[in-house]
Formats: structure tokens, C-alpha cells, sequence
């Protein structure tokens, strides 16, 4: 059955990342040494861009550091979240550079293998064609403000855009 689908606020989500991208919100637990905070900063992103959380057990949420989602922290989780969403919460789809917007995230693959390893926010694009020097992101674990995706050592990139979200 498909819901109506709401809109996402894109500003509201790259207003967050801009305050956050270099620091951290005490409401949330630092991941950094336990895997990377990249992913649990991005949700926090999409959810202050208006998405609500998902309560169920297969869901996206974050209560404290013991009750949460494996799809809020976990970079392959939060993708299958996001892209196979049909119920609460933001709902994606994986799309090419020229699609990408402000408040959508990129994931990246360091190595040559088949599992993705980080997920920073995009913060800003300049004008013109999408290349990755156009896209800016912001990220955590490394914290990053307005960083070229092109400076990045990567293998694979995929792009998530976030449509919206359902209530």
C-alpha cells in the first residue's frame, strides 16, 4: 500500500550538518571508537531534516547507546533501510551523481571488496556539471566541513538520495 510520502528539509538536515560536522550533539552517543561515527551523524542529519524515527526492530532509530537501530549506525544496515523503507521513516532510493542534493548522502567503499565504509552528508554543491569536486560534504570519524568527495581514496561510490519520509 503506498503512503503519501512527505517532504524532506533539505536546509533544516545541512543546517544540522554544519553545526555538528565538527564537534558532537551530547544527545547522541560518539561512535568513534567503536566502529565510526559517520553514519550515526548521518542519521542524525536526515532525522533533524524532519524524518521520524522507525520503533521497529528491523527499523532506524536511536534512543541511547545500548537501545538503537542497527540501520542509525551501521553503514550497510542503514542503507538497506533507507532504499527498502516502506513505513515510517526516510525513504531513499540509490541514484547517479547528476541526481545528487544538498541533505542526500554518499557512501563509500575504501577497498576492493563489497561492503561500504562510510557515509558523509552532502553539504553543498557547486555550479555546473555534478563531478565529485562539486560535491561537499560534510562527514564524522574523520570530521569533515565542505570536503571534496574527489579527495577521497575510494574504490566504489553510491549515491543515496533521500525522497522523503513517511509518518
Amino acid at each position: 500500500m503506498e503512503g503519501k510520502i512527505y517532504e524532506y528539509n533539505r536546509e533544516k538536515a545541512v543546517a544540522y550538518a554544519i553545526k555538528w560536522a565538527k564537534s558532537r550533539n551530547p544527545i547522541y552517543a560518539d561512535f568513534e571508537e567503536m566502529g565510526g561515527d559517520c553514519t550515526n551523524f548521518a542519521s542524525q542529519v536526515i532525522h533533524a531534516g524532519g524524518c521520524p524515527m522507525n520503533y521497529n526492530q528491523y527499523g532506524w532509530y536511536y534512543k541511547n547507546l545500548r537501545n538503537r537501530a542497527p540501520a542509525w549506525t551501521g553503514v550497510e544496515y542503514f542503507y538497506q533501510f533507507i532504499i527498502n523503507n516502506q513505513s515510517t521513516g526516510p525513504i531513499g532510493e540509490a541514484i547517479d551523481i547528476q541526481d545528487i542534493e544538498i541533505g542526500d548522502v554518499v557512501q563509500i567503499n575504501f577497498r576492493q571488496d563489497h561492503i561500504y565504509d562510510h557515509t558523509p552528508v552532502v553539504v553543498k554543491i557547486k555550479p555546473g556539471i555534478k563531478t565529485l569536486d562539486k560535491i561537499l560534504v560534510a562527514a564524522h570519524t574523520i570530521d569533515r566541513i565542505y570536503y571534496p568527495l574527489s579527495n577521497y581514496d575510494f574504490k566504489k561510490l553510491r549515491f543515496i538520495h533521500i525522497k522523503g519520509y513517511k509518518r
